[in-house]
């Protein structure tokens, strides 16, 4: 490793942490001091865990998604190292960035490191968004409180229809002989349907990563309401609201504000106090975040990067 790589890696490490400092002692934060000084260490380490999985999770599907470009392009047996790095520092600057501008990340250094073009990362990246939505809404359709029984079957119907027509839609409508394959819909479609083609696989991931990904948050936010002995199905809904109010577009800088609104807003409808369930989630917040910016910090740090970047 070269002295630049070292300087380099070295910086994204003190610029993280830096970054992550700065946030805890904002004043938003003092509120819910007493109780992340509770969080019980072992506990803590469980969630961790469980974290590392979902990241490792996440890296197995983008390694899937562009398997044939990544082996087409001679990135070898470490390739699967490579994407999770990608994956984690993209992570990190979509948990830290408002408006989701770090979704930016994605496409950019898809095609630097492993030329990938942008048209194509950036469908792949509508596609896994839309996977990923597409999980969170039917789980919150399934425990959405009050909802009949109809309209909850109803619902994750429509929300599962609604993400199968998009493959069915590639598939059955290929571009013929007599169209024109240069048109903006036909490569649209075109795009999809390759970023579709390993579609059992995808699903599988996506929804492999959200169950882990939920139970760590359902586990932290119990830990974060302590004493107040909530049911383990009202913690649930704290952490489902927040990644519901994680998918809107409108963000401020990392997530702040709308994250704690969604949590608090579906443990209130459980009895849960609105203060009490904002602070909950914004202990919640703060360990993914801290989770995701190390992460991603270690990531650049140490796994290896493409060749033209380790050298």
């Amino acid at each position: 490793m070269t002295l630049r790589t070292i300087v380099l890696r070295g910086g994204t490490i003190v610029i993280s942490v830096a970054l992550l400092a700065w946030l805890v002692a904002d004043a938003r934060w003092q509120g819910v001091g007493a109780r992340l000084a509770r969080l019980d260490a072992m506990a803590l380490a469980g969630v961790t865990l469980l974290f590392v999985a979902s990241y490792a999770m996440r890296g197995a599907r983008i390694h899937g998604e562009f398997r044939d470009e990544l082996q087409a392009s001679g990135h070898g047996d470490r390739a699967y190292l490579r994407v999770l790095r990608l994956t984690l520092v993209h992570n990190a600057l979509v948990n830290l960035l408002p408006f989701r501008s770090g979704e930016a990340a994605f496409p950019v250094l898809l095609g630097r490191w492993f030329g990938i073009g942008t048209g194509r990362a950036i469908v792949s990246l509508l596609w896994l968004r839309a996977q990923d939505a597409t999980v969170v809404l039917a789980l919150a359709a399934l425990v959405w409180p009050g909802l009949a029984l109809p309209w909850r079957v109803l619902a994750i119907a429509a929300i599962v229809g609604g993400a199968w027509l998009v493959p069915a839609w590639t598939r059955r409508h290929p571009v013929g002989p007599g169209g024109d394959p240069s048109s903006k819909l036909a490569k649209l479609r075109a795009l999809l349907e390759r970023s579709t083609r390993r579609n059992a696989a995808g699903w599988l991931w996506t929804l492999a990563n959200w169950v882990v990904k939920l139970v760590a948050e359902t586990w932290l936010v119990a830990l974060a309401l302590g004493a107040t002995g909530v049911p383990a199905a009202t913690a649930a809904l704290g952490a489902i609201g927040a990644e519901l109010a994680a998918i809107l577009p409108v963000q401020g800088v990392a997530g702040f504000g709308t994250f704690e609104a969604g949590g608090g807003a579906l443990m209130r409808t459980q009895g849960v106090d609105l203060a009490v369930g904002l602070e909950a989630v914004l202990v919640l917040h703060a360990v993914v975040l801290a989770l995701a910016l190390s992460a991603g910090a270690l990531a650049a740090a140490f796994l290896p990067g493409p060749p033209a970047v380790d050298h």
